[in-house]
């Protein structure tokens, strides 16, 4: 089957065909590093984390960048509040981004472009948007002219005289409304105000705007044309509608051939906001603390509630959603775990590694539908309720009735699967020893384990993962490589 997607910018479900045959250039909007993440990043993150191990378990090798914005206005209001810096502000929430994010199982990017590290491409791009007429500047400000790109709006598929101010929540100050030929037209670059940083460009001392880095950022990292931009479908207007006027009027390319857009989450019906009082952050409700919370929830109930959905349509945050997601989640990690707990019993092979093709056909074909992961779910329930049902009979009458041998593969099977969605259980063990295993064996270990995920082979990897556990050695995976310390 081929795997297609919808295209926001097209409107319709397409074939993906990518610029680089076999590869895939990734980009996703960041969060701005001003305040701890929500439940909304919490969504987000999940589904592009999932899309790209999807994408790499199809054969894709996918090159994802997502940035961070570190100067805005945001965090420099922050600072003052708090008596800080602009820089100490960004670093502390970056921090947080990556404490709250990693326990959601989301696999780092393979860069973080930072605005701040990124001036000179940014000037740059502005420089050749100014040369083309696509810019002017105003007493130190730079700003987009949005009437010479006349295929502004066709991201939203609002015309200009249908579009809505402030739709980004960044509302310009009088004086910047003043400046501007249109009321549309969007700033470029900033000029400096007393005590904010600052950078020297052609138009005097400054920052840039909020929607000039991401294009940059992606023309640095990822070259002129990418094959995903993804985002919250908050961002579609105006954001990534002038990252297209942007990049495009620049280098007469698309920016992205695929535009692709999660949905957003409600919280019992509502949008979720900070004045409604529904505000929930990522480690309020893993931690089970904040008006909200019932009690702590793991991390995979979260991912799998998230995936309940398709990735397209609004996600209800309720306290009756994520207690079944909870209660799913039991099902499926004792399924999970079955090999680990009755493996030895059932005698099986540690050297087969066989996979269901009939189950992992209908996980792909659900897949390859526009990432239909809510579908794709259900073959890994159907396998984690046979397996719970033959582990209550091992223990109760002795016996299964399916031969070990099917077993094996199909526990191997859902394995493999809850990997490429991110959904793994942790082998629990009561006294962890690491006694009598040496650094060169772990490492020896480590890339045994390295071998079978380049591979694929990820059943393997976790069963290595689990070997070690067993043993007291704790993994720690990161874009160097897997950091492990005894426990």
């Amino acid at each position: 089957m081929t795997l297609t997607l919808y295209n926001t910018l097209t409107r319709r479900q397409e074939s993906f065909q990518t610029v680089e045959p076999g590869k895939v250039k990734m980009y996703c909007c960041g969060v701005t590093v001003y305040d701890y993440c929500h439940l909304g990043h919490a969504r987000s993150y999940i589904v592009w984390d999932t899309i790209r191990r999807y994408l790499q378990w199809r054969g894709y090798q996918v090159h994802y960048i997502q940035n961070f914005t570190d100067i805005d206005d945001k965090i420099l209001n922050r600072a003052r509040e708090q008596g800080s810096t602009m820089e100490a502000v960004a670093n502390r929430f970056i921090d947080a981004y990556f404490e709250d994010i990693r326990r959601l199982n989301v696999m780092d990017a393979d860069e973080y472009p930072r605005a701040t590290e990124n001036i000179p491409a940014i000037i740059e791009l502005i420089d050749a948007l100014e040369e083309k007429d696509y810019a002017y500047a105003v007493g130190g400000d730079v700003y987009y002219r949005v009437e010479r790109f006349p295929a502004y709006g066709k991201l939203s598929g609002q015309q200009l005289d249908q579009k809505q101010a402030g739709a980004s929540g960044r509302v310009d100050s009088e004086d910047s409304e003043a400046k501007k030929q249109h009321p549309f037209d969007f700033a470029l670059w900033k000029a400096a105000k007393p005590g904010e940083p600052a950078w020297d460009s052609p138009w005097g001392k400054g920052r840039p705007g909020w929607h000039i880095e991401c294009s940059a950022m992606i023309r640095e990292t990822l070259g002129t044309t990418i094959d995903i931009h993804g985002g919250g479908r908050d961002l579609i207007n105006p954001h990534h509608e002038n990252e297209i006027a942007q990049s495009e009027a620049a280098t007469n390319q698309p920016l992205a051939r695929y535009w692709m857009h999660n949905g957003m989450v409600m919280v019992d019906g509502a949008k979720m906001s900070k004045s409604l009082g529904n505000f929930i952050t990522i480690r309020e409700l893993l931690d089970g603390v904040g008006a909200h919370s019932h009690g702590p929830v793991d991390p995979m109930a979260v991912r799998l509630f998230v995936l309940q959905a398709h990735y397209r349509k609004p996600l209800d945050f309720t306290e009756q959603a994520i207690a079944t997601a909870s209660a799913q989640w039991k099902t499926l990690k004792e399924g999970l775990l079955f090999g680990y707990v009755h493996g030895e019993k059932l005698a099986f092979a540690h050297h087969v590694h066989q996979l269901d093709k009939g189950l992992i056909q209908e996980f792909e074909t659900s897949g390859d539908d526009d990432f239909n992961f809510s579908k794709s779910l259900a073959v890994l329930f159907e396998l984690s309720k046979k397996l719970q049902r033959e582990g209550n009979l091992l223990v109760h009458e002795g016996k299964t009735e399916t031969p070990p041998v099917e077993l094996q593969k199909e526990w191997y099977t859902l394995v493999t699967l809850a990997q490429v969605l991110g959904l793994e259980a942790k082998q629990e063990v009561e006294t962890p020893q690491s006694h009598g295993i040496s650094d060169a064996e772990i490492e020896a270990f480590i890339q045994k384990r390295q071998d079978a995920r380049k591979a694929k082979n990820f059943a393997e990897a976790d069963r290595i993962r689990n070997e070690l556990q067993a043993k007291g050695i704790i993994l720690i995976d990161s874009r160097e490589g897997s950091k492990w310390h005894r426990n």
